[in-house]
């Protein structure tokens, strides 16, 4: 047995390091950059410029002007501030699969053969990457049973976007584009499903979890008419119940004539145990960067992967990669191509890492993930239920796969401590702050822990236990849970209506600056 770690003393830097923006004086350099030389960016004699005119900047952009080391003790800084998936046992992330990423893995990505490449070399020079990601494709058709792959999309919500919009196309060609024009999914899918179809103009049909936490399956046969265009269901979604009446729910569907789409963007408890095909769906996608260990975190770097079946090939995002038995090429030829999703061609270091991860596992080391997970996950459900106050609402009872959504309801009631203040405190014990649930919060007070397969069982151990103490601390001490974080780089909790009131986003330094007048000059 392990050492567990059940008293940590941690603290984290805090440094209240301004942002880059803010630094630097005027004269100071880490690298001198050469100026443009003049037949790019002035007309000499008859000739043109290589920039237009109207492409070139008046005057130079207002950038910190730094030393080397400045920009590395800035940057050393707020890595000291950061909680990251190397540094602490992230179960707590549900949903977002946060499991070891193999060193040899970055590595490869991080060498000059691949970063140096520049999307617009000739294809002749793009060999090795080509092959790759063809392979790639070639792997994900496997494990999904479907017949095309797109490596267009830049990450999970853009996947879904093109699986919307492959649907339009698809019923447009046979010339119901009009009167499909809704979209049936879960409360408990992904809100990207929704968000995604409503975007594209289409009205919504939203199933409920029945007695067993399943999406009701006589609500869907009420709801599927003339006008359905699509289902899209996760399964299991993020209760980690799995949906066993899968393959009614598709049938109805299909004999309605709709489509079935699959999200799988998190794959790690179905890995070599089930594949969208066999389930009848017509499509599905992929997260490379997270059942497929790119690490997942601050929204990039991503990798999505729609994969379907032959009756919805020539819609696919372009272009897929192709081999003609010599070389490896980009194909375009998709006459109903939805296009592209992106400029250039996907994210390749994610899918050196995806291809890297699948080559190493094979076919029984990536059933073995699903295995380890769903161990993991039930191993550590046996322990977390013994904490007072949390719970398992839901089809109690019944066997949750990769993850599961819990409850702090019943210690919310006794002590006043939300599941917010819970998600604040972890941080004091030297953990990310969890994943509660998507809005809305079918599920009171939730909290949802996915031990993917790369935690040990002293890993798992650890994560409960903090979270035991905090449970007594809760009931003896709330105000202590309630005023949390208190050893985090941010000393106090931050307002919170910068993540929810539009008029407070400020997405660039430009825009930060409007909002407030008062920070440094340029």
């Amino acid at each position: 047995m392990g050492y567990i770690r059940t008293d940590r003393d941690f603290h984290e830097a805090r440094w209240d390091e301004p942002i880059i923006m803010e630094l630097g004086n005027p004269g100071e350099r880490g690298v001198m950059i050469p100026l443009a030389s003049e037949h790019i960016t002035e007309c000499v004699g008859s000739g043109e410029s290589l920039v237009p005119q109207g492409l070139l900047r008046k005057k130079m952009p207002a950038l910190p002007e730094m030393s080397q080391m400045q920009v590395l003790r800035h940057y050393m800084r707020l890595s000291q501030e950061t909680i990251g998936t190397d540094i602490n046992i992230d179960i707590g992330l549900g949903t977002c699969t946060m499991k070891y990423s193999p060193k040899i893995n970055e590595q490869m990505v991080r060498s000059p053969k691949l970063t140096e490449l520049h999307p617009y070399q000739d294809e002749s020079t793009l060999q090795g990457i080509l092959e790759i990601m063809y392979r790639d494709q070639e792997y994900l058709k496997a494990i999904s049973g479907m017949d095309c792959v797109s490596l267009q999309p830049s990450g999970g919500s853009q996947a879904i976007f093109a699986n919307v919009q492959t649907i339009r196309a698809y019923h447009e060609a046979n010339g119901e584009g009009e009167q499909r024009n809704e979209i049936i999914t879960t409360i408990l899918s992904h809100p990207a499903n929704p968000g995604t179809a409503a975007t594209l103009g289409y009205k919504l049909i939203t199933l409920y979890p029945d007695k067993d936490g399943l999406p009701d399956l006589e609500a869907l046969k009420a709801s599927v008419s003339e006008h359905t265009a699509a289902l899209m269901i996760t399964n299991p979604e993020d209760t980690g119940i799995y949906n066993d009446r899968i393959r009614q729910f598709v049938d109805t569907v299909h004999e309605a004539g709709g489509l079935c789409v699959y999200d799988q963007a998190n794959l790690n408890g179905v890995f070599g145990i089930t594949r969208a095909r066999d389930a009848g769906f017509d499509m599905c996608h992929y997260n490379l960067h997270k059942s497929f260990s790119s690490p997942h975190g601050c929204q990039g770097p991503a990798a999505g992967a729609q994969c379907v079946s032959d009756k919805l090939r020539r819609f696919t995002a372009v272009p897929t990669v192709e081999f003609d038995g010599e070389k490896y090429y980009f194909d375009y030829d998709h006459p109903d191509s939805i296009g592209k999703l992106r400029k250039f061609y996907g994210v390749p270091a994610v899918l050196v890492r995806a291809y890297a991860y699948i080559r190493s596992l094979g076919p029984d080391g990536m059933k073995q993930i699903a295995e380890l997970s769903i161990l993991n996950n039930n191993y550590m459900l046996k322990k977390l239920l013994t904490i007072p106050g949390l719970s398992m609402p839901m089809a109690e009872g019944r066997f949750r796969m990769e993850q599961a959504r819990l409850s702090w309801e019943q210690l919310t009631e006794d002590t006043g401590v939300t599941t917010d203040d819970i998600c604040r405190r972890i941080v004091d014990y030297g953990f990310q702050d969890y994943f509660a649930s998507h809005h809305p919060r079918v599920i009171p007070e939730p909290f949802t822990p996915e031990p993917a397969e790369t935690y040990s069982k002293d890993d798992i151990d650890e994560f409960v236990e903090a979270f035991r103490s905090i449970a007594k601390e809760a009931y003896e001490n709330p105000e202590l849970v309630k005023s949390a974080p208190h050893k985090a780089a941010l000393a106090s909790q931050i307002d919170e209506a910068g993540l929810t009131d539009w008029d407070k986003f400020a997405t660039t330094w430009r825009a930060y600056k409007k909002m407030n007048p008062n920070c440094a000059a340029e």
